[in-house]
C-alpha cells in the first residue's frame, strides 16, 4: 500500500519494458518537472529518488571512478540524459585525480590539461576533511575551492569581516534572536542588523538586509535546509562542529559547508558560500 511513484514507473516501463508511455522526448524533462512539483508542494525532493533523485547516478572516488571516466554505462543501469538528471561524482578524502577530473567536467570545467590544478585540489581536499570538512554534499562549496585554485583567488562578491548575535527571551517566552554584521562589498563597508527565530536565521537576514541593495538577485534565495554534525576531537584535539546549508533560487538547490569549534561561526562560513554560489549561479562577476 502506499502512493505509487509515477516517474520511477514511467521511467522503468519506458526505459527497461521498451514501452512508450510519453510522447517522444517528454521523459527527458521527468527530473525538472518532478522538483518542480516539490518546489509547489514545498517538500524536499530526496536525493535517492530512483532516476531524478540528485544522487541517483552518483559515484564515488577510487577505482569506479576511474572506470566511469573510460565507460560511464559500466557503473549506471541507463544514461542519466534520459531523465533530464546528470551523473554526479562525490568528492571525498578518497578522492583521487579522476574523480576531481570527472567531478570537475561535471560543474562545466576542464581540468585535462591542468595537471598541477588536480593535484592541489586533491591535497587541499585530504587535507580540509582531516580537519572534519566533507564535500560528498556541498558541491557548491567544492566548487568555490576548484576556480580558487584553477584562478588563484576565491570568488568573491563581499566578505564576512565580523559578526555578532544575541538571544533574548521575553516575559511572554518569545525568544527572538539578533545578529550584527560588518561587511566589505565593492569598496564600502556596510553594517547591517538582522532578527530572526535564530542565531543562524538572524545572520542570513542580516547578510541580506546588508547586500541585497547592491545585489538584488539575493532576494531570490532562500535557505531550504540547515543541518549540525557534532565531530568528536581527535589526537586531544576539541570537538568541531560541521554545518551543511542547503540553499534554492526556485530553479535549483546548492549545498555549502563550514566547519568550526563554535556552530555559529560554522553556520556563517556556510551562509557565505551560499550567498557568494547563488551570485555565480545568477550570472554575476565577481569583484
Amino acid at each position: 500500500t502506499g502512493n505509487a511513484d509515477l516517474v520511477s514507473i514511467i521511467a522503468n516501463l519506458q526505459l527497461k519494458k521498451k514501452q512508450q508511455v510519453l510522447p517522444e522526448g517528454l521523459l527527458e524533462e521527468a527530473f525538472r518537472i518532478s522538483h518542480a512539483v516539490a518546489e509547489v508542494t514545498n517538500v524536499s525532493p530526496s536525493a535517492r529518488q530512483p532516476y531524478v533523485g540528485v544522487s541517483a547516478f552518483a559515484h564515488k572516488a577510487g577505482l569506479h571512478a576511474s572506470a566511469i571516466k573510460v565507460d560511464p554505462a559500466l557503473y549506471q543501469h541507463e544514461d542519466p540524459e534520459s531523465v533530464g538528471n546528470d551523473m554526479r561524482m562525490l568528492v571525498s578524502d578518497m578522492a583521487g585525480r579522476a574523480s576531481i577530473e570527472l567531478k570537475s567536467q561535471e560543474l562545466g570545467i576542464d581540468l585535462s590539461q591542468q595537471k598541477e590544478v588536480v593535484t592541489r585540489v586533491v591535497e587541499r581536499v585530504k587535507a580540509m576533511e582531516a580537519r572534519g570538512y566533507t564535500f560528498e554534499a556541498a558541491d557548491a562549496s567544492f566548487e568555490l575551492l576548484l576556480r580558487e585554485e584553477l584562478d588563484g583567488k576565491r570568488p568573491q562578491f563581499f566578505s564576512l569581516e565580523s559578526w555578532e548575535t544575541t538571544v533574548d527571551q521575553s516575559d511572554d517566552h518569545t525568544v527572538t534572536s539578533r545578529a550584527s554584521v560588518r561587511i566589505k562589498a565593492k569598496g564600502s563597508v556596510i553594517e547591517s542588523d538582522g532578527t530572526g527565530n535564530g542565531p543562524v536565521n538572524a545572520i542570513d537576514r542580516a547578510l541580506r538586509n546588508g547586500l541585497e541593495k547592491l545585489y538584488p538577485e539575493l532576494s531570490e534565495l532562500e535557505l531550504t535546509d540547515y543541518k549540525v554534525r557534532i565531530l568528536e576531537g581527535r589526537l586531544g584535539t576539541g570537538a568541531v562542529t560541521r554545518v551543511l546549508v542547503e540553499t534554492s533560487d526556485g530553479s535549483g538547490e546548492w549545498s555549502t559547508i563550514g566547519v568550526h569549534e563554535n556552530v555559529i561561526a560554522a553556520s556563517a562560513m556556510a551562509l557565505e558560500d551560499a550567498l557568494t554560489y547563488g551570485l555565480l549561479r545568477k550570472g554575476k562577476k565577481p569583484e
